[in-house]
């Protein structure tokens, strides 16, 4: 029995052997076959397409260009001076208006009864002035003959006076109910345009709700949405070139007449108004201009805002090597940045070629392709 069990023994421990030197076997080939297979090359970097511009020397400061429209100088509203309900306008937006004519007229029946009135007043006040002081002739004709007593004389005096200021009281009123009932016509005071109207014929209108909007003539505006900075570098007394943006033949100049003192709290920008030189008729009312003007003085570099980039938390631009087109990158010292462009005090030179797009995919001695070019 001991000897069947060792036997057993051997036999299991030749099995358990033997596999290992099968596993062995498999090992060894497989890391045969896989130093056999041939390495696989690594895909080449693809050739990143860019923009680039060359560096040139600014001859001046920088060209702001905005855009903005044709306003009159002066704009009012005309509204009446008492209230009622508006029975006519006779001007609509786009007439033109002469001073002294009738742009709108209220209900006028109730102020012609109250100057009736004033003027019945007045003619009864007028009239017992006429008896009172003939009483009052009489009265010193006979104390000066001692026909009565000076306290007699005294109340005839003071009832002339007192019918005196009668009269003029009832004189003020009819003057009151004459200029209320002129209230009722309302008057342009100066020539010029309707640009919007603020109520119809029908409406019952307050004093002082505005009725139509004029546009006086004598000069025009140029109005502009400028940035802080614009206005911050722009000189106090430039001069603006304003163009007509429907036809750029068309153009004048002016110079700042107006900044608004508060910015817009929405677009954080101070509404600037540019009175035109001799504006040319086609620059109407609401139309469409471009100004512009330059800030800044002497020469110096520029780049597009969109070229910069940093490294060492310093700015920073691509440069482009035309002999083998590869981009190296290059710190820069910004002078000023401006709307679209940045101004640069050192770290290029003219003619260098700078990336203007695709910064952001770029790595030093990458090789790159102009957009446009054909594809290598």
């Amino acid at each position: 029995m001991e000897k069947i069990d060792a036997f057993a023994r051997v036999e299991t421990a030749r099995a358990t052997s033997g596999v290992r030197m099968a596993g062995l076997s498999a090992f060894a080939l497989i890391a045969l076959l896989t130093a056999c297979k041939p390495v696989e090359e690594p895909e080449p970097e693809p050739i990143r397409p860019v923009r680039v511009t060359t560096i040139e020397t600014r001859e001046g400061g920088e060209t702001v260009t905005l855009t903005g429209r044709v306003e009159a100088q002066n704009e009012v509203s005309l509204s009446f001076r008492v209230g009622g309900r508006m029975i006519a306008r006779s001007v609509n937006v786009g007439d033109r208006v002469r001073a002294g004519q009738v742009v709108a007229r209220l209900e006028s029946e109730t102020a012609r009864n109250t100057l009736r009135s004033a003027r019945a007043d007045l003619t009864a006040a007028r009239a017992r002035l006429v008896e009172a002081q003939n009483n009052f002739e009489r009265h010193r004709s006979l104390l000066d003959r001692g026909f009565i007593t000076r306290a007699m004389f005294d109340q005839a005096e003071q009832a002339f006076r007192s019918a005196r200021a009668q009269v003029d009281a009832a004189q003020a009123q009819a003057s009151i109910a004459e200029t209320q009932l002129g209230y009722a016509d309302l008057i342009s005071d100066s020539s010029g345009t309707v640009t919007a109207r603020r109520a119809e014929p029908g409406e019952v209108v307050a004093a002082g709700q505005p009725i139509v909007q004029l546009a006086r003539e004598g000069g025009r505006d140029a109005v502009f949405d400028v940035p802080a900075r614009v206005i911050q570098s722009a000189s106090a007394n430039a001069e603006i070139v304003v163009t007509l943006s429907s036809d750029s033949k068309v153009q004048t100049t002016g110079r700042v007449r107006e900044v608004a003192p508060q910015a817009d709290p929405v677009t954080r920008t101070f509404k600037v108004r540019v009175g035109l030189n001799n504006p040319p008729a086609a620059m109407r009312l609401g139309s469409t201009v471009t100004g512009s003007t330059q800030l800044g003085a002497g020469p110096g570099l520029e780049i597009p805002a969109s070229a910069l980039t940093s490294a060492n938390q310093r700015p920073a631009v691509w440069i482009l090597d035309p002999a083998n087109n590869t981009v190296s990158l290059r710190n820069i010292e910004v002078l000023r940045y401006d709307l679209a462009r940045v101004a640069v005090a050192g770290g290029l030179q003219a003619g260098d070629i700078v990336v203007t797009a695709g910064v952001q995919t770029l790595r030093p001695g990458q090789q790159v392709r102009l957009l446009g070019a054909p594809q290598p």
